[in-house]
């Protein structure tokens, strides 16, 4: 057990070594991409930029204020909610369907488009029973790469309002969002597809395979099972990009736990490094546009430790396993639910990370983890997916938070609070105020209809503590837009899929919307000079108050929920 043990810490303190490898060099490079610098992939995709530009008839040279900024942003996701409704519900006669699927159901087409558009990627389907070849290669991965660029643009945006001085223009959201997907998206996840591939992740058009079983079966009537039928698809191209965009949505049921789309411990390894990458590299790329560094140094410090010490966590509940387990002289770690091939550091590293990024694509069950290790997943959304979030949304959102901790900081010691030269009044406020509240909201409300109605405590599976948890977890995940789910409660209802979807949409546009509204408020103040009075936001202290502030605002919110499901389910089975 020791070496296990050992083994795990090493992986863990190896991926933390690369993905702070990586943040200098891909936050730098985004940094050019995003200021129309040239960049190692000019030569090659500048022309077909110009081509995009050209087609679409957009002026790249023309930037725009927030106003405008927001209704293109808003009107993308709109017309993109449209397109993917329409394609899932004719899905039966649009081609690339070999198993001859029917279209989806009409309250199910809605809840999957606004989580695909949303980036959210909840599914209340199979994707090997329900999705045709079509649906997942054409509308379901253009969603992961648009969807993930859209919420990039934003964040620039924001970048970019709070690095300029006395002007109402902070960009083109038509512009941010083509480099976002050409430069960026599309490079690594082709990398990655290819990578996939030559580790055994399947990437054909080929109709389903039955084959013979070693062992024969048999099913619930005593008749014998003497084969089964494997899925087959183009799961690699959509594989590379549902991670990299911090999307989640898998082409199977099993997501990330399904041999075809996860198969080794090394892919395991790429891809928790491909959802953690993008968002860690942002802040280094939130320095560089804003002229200081150390201020994305600061905030990237803070968002690894409350990772770090949330992970810890995680593996030591699941490490440690289940007491009424161990009290039948079955002894060792909590393995339920989990791939062997993976473990317990393979798959808490990889359910940290996913709920902590707003991936949610799962190698393991978290509804069979630990009351603690399940609780922590959840915390971790709770905080406002801001450790580091999703690509573009979890740097935006904390920095929401920053503008908070600097206004509290700056009432404390009687002073106008300032951030990087901008004085923070009460517009910036209101719109932080929005950014990290706006999903905590819709958590707590959308949770107490459900348990207050029939229509959702029917689809609880599992009664008392754990059933709430699985409720709030459900909210807390569309809420913040992440798509992991506690799989015991049936949300393909009515009830859930309407619930859920508002959930989704209110979480993803409030706060964008607040942001976009923050950095045309920022862009047109004046500059400051910093005096012996400015708060110093990029040192050890001001992260240490960052992080307070998280978890003042974020967590404590849901204390007395998290107190009456998960703690109280970690008393029950412990005896306590």
């Amino acid at each position: 057990m020791r070496n296990f043990e050992t083994y795990d810490l090493i992986g863990i303190a190896v991926l933390l070594a690369v993905l702070l490898l990586l943040v200098k060099p891909l936050g730098a490079y985004m940094a050019r991409v995003y200021q129309g610098e040239k960049n190692l992939l000019s030569p090659v995709l500048r022309p077909l930029e110009r081509l995009v530009y050209h087609i679409a008839g957009i002026d790249e040279e023309k930037e725009s204020g927030w106003t405008q900024y927001a209704f293109a942003f808003l009107l993308f996701n709109a017309l993109g909610i449209a397109f993917l409704f329409l394609a899932l519900v004719f899905q039966g006669v649009l081609p690339l369907n070999p198993q001859g699927l029917p279209g989806f159901p009409l309250m199910l087409a809605f809840n999957t488009a606004v989580s695909f558009i949303t980036n959210t990627n909840w599914q209340n389907y199979a994707g090997e029973s329900t999705a045709s070849y079509f649906t997942q290669t054409v509308p379901l991965t253009l969603s992961h790469f648009v969807a993930a660029a859209a919420g990039m643009a934003v964040v620039i945006a924001l970048i970019r309002g709070i690095a300029r001085r006395t002007t109402q223009q902070i960009g083109n959201f038509w512009v941010d969002l083509t480099r976002g997907v050409l430069y960026i998206l599309l490079p690594i996840a082709l990398i990655a597809g290819i990578f996939l591939v030559s580790q055994g992740v399947i990437q054909n058009f080929s109709g389903y395979q039955g084959v013979r079983l070693v062992q024969p079966a048999q099913n619930r009537n005593g008749g014998a099972v003497t084969t089964q039928t494997l899925p087959m698809g183009p799961v690699a191209s959509f594989e590379s990009i549902k991670l990299l965009g911090t999307n989640g949505g898998g082409f199977f049921n099993a997501n990330s736990a399904h041999p075809y789309e996860n198969p080794s411990p090394l892919t395991n390894f790429v891809e928790i490094a491909l959802f953690l990458m993008i968002p860690l590299a942002l802040t280094n790329t939130f320095g560089r546009i804003v002229g200081n560094t150390r201020q994305g140094w600061a905030i990237l410090t803070a968002m690894l430790i409350i990772l770090v010490v949330s992970l810890g966590a995680m593996y030591w509940a699941e490490h440690a396993g289940n007491s009424l387990i161990h009290r039948q002289g079955i002894a060792g770690p909590n393995m339920e639910g989990k791939e062997v091939r993976f473990g317990v550091g393979g798959s808490t590293v990889f359910a940290a990370g996913t709920t902590a990024t707003s991936d949610g694509a799962v190698n393991s069950m978290l509804d069979s983890y630990t009351p603690l290790g399940g609780g922590v997943s959840m915390f971790l959304m709770l905080l406002g997916e801001v450790v580091p979030g999703g690509v573009g949304s979890g740097l935006y959102t904390m920095l929401g938070f920053v503008i908070i901790a600097v206004f509290v900081a700056g009432l404390m010691i009687g002073r106008t609070p300032e951030y990087l030269g901008k004085k923070i009044e009460v517009r910036e406020m209101w719109m932080s105020v929005i950014m990290v509240l706006t999903s905590g909201i819709s958590v707590l409300i959308f949770s107490g209809i459900a348990l207050l109605l029939r229509a959702g405590t029917g689809a609880i599976f599992n009664p008392g503590p754990h059933g709430l948890s699985e409720v709030l977890y459900a909210y807390a995940s569309t809420s913040n837009n992440n798509g992991s789910s506690f799989a015991g409660i049936s949300a393909n209802t009515p009830f859930y899929n309407i619930t859920l979807s508002l959930a989704m949409l209110l979480g993803r546009f409030l706060p964008a919307v607040a942001a976009l509204a923050m950095a045309g408020s920022l862009a047109a103040k004046k500059y400051v000079p910093p005096s012996l009075g400015t708060l110093p936001t990029d040192n050890l202290t001001f992260v240490g108050w960052l992080i307070v502030v998280v978890i003042i605002v974020g967590a404590l919110t849901f204390l007395p929920a998290l107190g009456l499901g998960p703690i109280v389910e970690h008393l029950i089975m412990t005896g306590r």
